[in-house]
């Protein structure tokens, strides 16, 4: 089961990558565009569906805080969106 994961993992890594990527640039933005924040929320909610199933339940929980941030008014959190999105980047290599 372990080797499984690990297969499918490798597998969907580069989609994790660039969905992280992405919330990475929502954060950095200044000011974050429509689109930009479309995309980002696309990305966390998709990331949050997605970690637990590798065993990274912080990784869900922090993609969810993402999600509802973006959904609200992510100009008054995207400090906050930074934090989550660098302890997320830093989950991923520690699983990688």
């Amino acid at each position: 089961m372990a080797a499984a994961l690990d297969r499918m993992w490798a597998k969907f890594l580069p989609e994790i990558d660039a969905r992280i990527a992405m919330l990475e640039e929502a954060a950095a933005a200044n000011p974050l565009s429509a689109e930009q924040q479309a995309t980002a929320h696309t990305a966390a909610h998709k990331l949050a569906g997605s970690l637990g199933m590798f065993g990274l339940q912080r990784g869900t929980e922090l993609a969810r805080q993402a999600e509802l941030a973006l959904a609200e008014d992510p100009a008054t959190t995207q400090a906050e969106l930074a934090a989550w999105v660098a302890e997320l980047r830093a989950l991923i290599l520690s699983r990688s």
